[in-house]
């Protein structure tokens, strides 16, 4: 590989080449853009020419290839994530620097992909990273959407959705692959006619027609030729414009449509409380379903012809969640339909084809979709998934004569709703958790009629991330420590981070790991005053929750404890906490109402704390505006402290967690998803544990009583109240008022407080109590914690997990390339 890399005075000369040739300037006149636009060609240039040593080897070694479908895929940005990836790094900060460009500046001008929200997104593109540096030939599949989720803004407390126009000055990293466009049909109705061997068959007929457009982002393997693509696709009218209407001047009908074909692509997640956003989502499900599957068998066939009994040898798609389940029942339409396969082989190459991994065991997030939706937007496809559920049943009721609720409960189609979770489980090959807690809980419950029948077919394979984007790029201080203390090898071989384990006790390293950590801190102050003009002290505690808002994770638990220590400082002059800043990152669904009430309470607190002179030399509580993926690389490594704390349960796994821990954050959290997996890693002495367990939680529901927590415990009880006495909100005394009400009494018949945040309260505030105590009482040992917690994380490598699945479930080949 070091061969064919660019040199400083190559890059520099080619930096300048780009400048002349496509802006007509140098690097004296150039805007901030044009400098982004010439160093990210430049180094687009060297990725695509790693694509073209590698273009073709997958065909020729015949190899299998994975298409990982997925609603979202988090990158973030791309420019200096690849010259890591080059492992040219260095060589192009000399060459910026030489030029007298400011490399920090130039990388903020690269927009961020509006292609995901959270950990199922960013897990996917760790995925897409490992996949390449491993040399298996995969493609991710997904939606371009063109205004993403939403860009954060806060106004007054509150949350603003504004729209993330991601792609307003183009998007240098992508590549329209405008000749493999493949066509989507929705609605019509279903003939039936007789072929020619008098076998009945069926056609979709006065259809709706969708094209989708592939384009492509290249996914650089790390010191390596090996690119695969990320595919999203986009959403075009099929129906070209009437240019006779046009030149009458009737615009509107000329271009009739056209925008409601193409909203398909606008929006990640648009708002599903109402009856058109429920078939927004269902018509973009289908619409990455189809067209992934569509290009997937164009793609076979013209490497191995029409010998569909191949197929599952050369082709696994794994789906990410159930969002692409309709994959499953797309695939049979096209073997059965388009290439003439009978039902029981279609059926059968489809099962061996198809993998699936389950994110949730919260009956609410698995998705159902009302039957009669899906038989009018693709009545096909419906008739297909009426077929599959026939013949589950008929199969269910041999095993289970007579037990109607029981088989409904495993059923495809029941209770007039489509069950995707047992679409993804009933014609899946394997099935996996994304923990281990979480791969039991499947077993036990969520999934436990189907795991009963097949043991076999479920595992776990706890969830990774990509180190060279959450260490070696977002934290170069560290990486270039261990690299001082252990040498490079880790870099290719994560699990080599346990080298570091001796250095804890060394005192001389733990003195440089502060250093770095400290200047970590006042890059991440720089930037919340560059920003948000918020001046943050470095020399405190820094204590993070950042993750999608959500009430099983308990944002509000964190901040209502808070509230607590605020109470204690204003009651007590003599009571005294080390100098904490509390930062909150997350965005909140639209929809969610309560979710962004919560974001108006953490900054209703911020605001209360910042009043009190005594309060506020101890407390700062920071609300990090639009909380993306820039802004976590950042933030990961300033972090003293990592918040994980979701109802034990609830989480099946969590990603941040591990990004923190690598970082060499000292986790607080609960029994839940892979902080069990970290507990067992680090050992219980360098990790926060506190809180009811997943068993505790479960054998709960029924008897807790939240009221009894409020009429014992005059601090909760405190707290509680100032949510409605006016404390907080004195112009709104109630603002806060449903919060209130959902903690006490529930809502809509349901239980009070049902993801236990007062019921974990005192366990919570009192395990802070001890982790601040050890803080600022032994910083020696805190530091000790906080290296074993980074010598101890590469096991969360997101190639550990690809290996795994791999070996479990994919079975593909690592190219041989030069």
């Amino acid at each position: 590989m070091a061969d064919n890399r660019m040199n400083k005075e190559q890059i520099k000369a080619a930096i300048v080449a780009k400048l002349q040739r496509q802006f007509g300037c140098d690097t004296t006149d150039a805007t901030d853009d044009q400098l982004y636009q010439a160093l990210a060609m430049t180094v687009r240039d060297e990725v695509m020419e790693r694509r073209a040593a590698s273009r073709g080897e997958r065909k020729r070694q015949r190899a299998k290839k994975l298409y990982y479908l997925s609603a979202e895929f988090l990158v973030g940005r791309t420019l200096h994530n690849n010259m890591v990836s080059l492992v040219n790094e260095k060589e192009y900060i000399q060459a910026l620097d030489e030029l007298g460009i400011d490399k920090s500046r130039i990388f903020e001008r690269e927009p961020e992909p509006g292609l995901g929200n959270g950990g199922l997104g960013r897990l996917a593109a760790c995925f897409l990273d490992s996949l390449s540096s491993l040399k298996l030939p995969a493609m991710g599949c997904t939606i371009r959407y063109e205004l993403g989720l939403f860009r954060q803004h806060i106004s007054d407390g509150y949350q603003v959705e504004l729209p993330d126009n991601w792609l307003e000055n183009g998007y240098v990293w992508e590549i329209c692959r405008a000749n493999e466009a493949v066509e989507v049909r929705f609605n019509g109705y279903v003939q039936d006619y007789t072929d020619e061997s008098g076998e009945t068959k069926y056609r979709l007929c006065d259809y709706n027609a969708v094209q989708a457009v592939p384009y492509d982002i290249p996914v650089l393997g790390y010191d390596s030729n090996m690119v695969n693509m990320l595919r999203t696709w986009s959403a075009r009218a099929a129906k070209p414009i009437d240019m006779k209407e046009f030149n009458r001047g009737q615009y509107i009908e000329a271009t009739e449509g056209k925008e409601l074909v193409e909203i398909i692509s606008k929006v990640l997640y648009p708002e599903d409380n109402h009856e058109k956003g429920k078939e927004l989502r269902l018509k973009q499900q289908y619409f990455l379903s189809s067209a992934s599957v569509q290009y997937a068998l164009n793609d076979f066939e013209k490497v191995y012809g029409p010998n569909w009994s191949m197929l599952p040898d050369k082709v696994m798609f794994q789906v990410n969640d159930t969002h692409p389940g309709l994959a499953i029942p797309e695939l049979m339409r096209i073997l059965i339909d388009e290439k003439g396969l009978g039902w029981e082989e279609a059926e059968a190459i489809t099962r061996r084809c198809f993998a699936y991994t389950n994110h949730t065991v919260m009956q609410e997030a698995l998705e159902r979709w009302p039957e009669q939706m899906l038989r009018i937007l693709m009545p096909r496809v419906y008739m297909i998934l009426e077929e599959m559920n026939r013949r589950l049943c008929a199969r269910l009721w041999e095993i289970y004569p007579g037990q109607w609720d029981r088989i409904a409960h495993m059923a495809i189609l029941a209770y007039n709703q489509v069950h995707m979770a047992n679409l993804c489980v009933s014609m899946s090959s394997m099935v996996n958790g994304v923990s281990q807690i979480h791969a039991d809980i499947l077993r036990r419950t969520t999934f436990r009629d189907y795991y009963q029948l097949d043991p076999g077919r479920f595992l776990g394979i706890t969830n990774g991330i990509t180190h060279r984007r959450w260490l070696m790029m977002s934290n170069p201080g560290l990486s270039d420590l261990i690299d001082e203390a252990i040498g490079e090898a880790w870099r290719k071989e994560p699990d080599r981070l346990k080298e570091l384990m001796p250095f804890a006790d060394d005192a001389a390293f733990r003195e440089k790991f502060d250093k770095v950590k400290q200047a970590n801190k006042a890059r991440l102050c720089a930037r919340f005053e560059r920003i948000q003009h918020v001046t943050i002290d470095p020399n405190t505690l820094f204590d993070v929750q950042a993750k999608r808002l959500h009430e099983y994770k308990r944002q509000l638990m964190n901040i209502l404890a808070v509230l607590v220590q605020y109470n204690r400082i204003v009651d007590n002059p003599n009571y005294t906490i080390p100098p904490r800043t509390i930062i909150f990152g997350a965005k909140a669904s639209p929809g969610y109402y309560r979710a962004k009430l919560i974001i108006k309470l953490i900054n209703s607190v911020a605001a209360l704390i910042e009043k009190h002179p005594r309060a506020r030399q101890m407390l700062h509580v920071v609300f990090l505006e639009n909380y993306c993926v820039s802004a976590a690389e950042m933030l990961m490594p300033a972090a003293d402290i990592s918040e994980q704390l979701s109802t034990a349960g609830k989480e099946a796994s969590g990603t941040g967690n591990m990004k923190f821990m690598m970082n060499g954050a000292v986790t607080i959290g609960t029994m839940d998803g892979a902080n069990v997996e970290i507990y067992d890693a680090v050992g219980p002495d360098n990790i926060y544990i506190f809180g009811l367990s997943a068993d505790e939680v479960e054998a709960s529901y029924g008897t807790y009583r939240s009221s009894e927590i409020y009429e014992t415990s005059p601090e909760l009880r405190r707290v509680l109240e100032q949510l409605i006495d006016g404390t907080l909100e004195p112009e709104n005394p109630r603002m806060f008022q449903e919060l209130y009400h959902a903690l006490l009494f529930g809502d809509g018949g349901g239980m009070a407080d049902p993801y236990f945040v007062l019921k974990d309260m005192h366990s919570y505030v009192h395990t802070q109590h001890l982790l601040s105590h050890d803080y600022e009482k032994n910083h020696g040992l805190w530091l000790r914690k906080a290296i074993i917690n980074t010598a101890q994380s590469g096991i969360f490598s997101s190639d550990r997990t690809i290996k795994e699945y791999n070996d479990k479930i994919w079975h593909l080949k690592p190219l041989i390339l030069k």
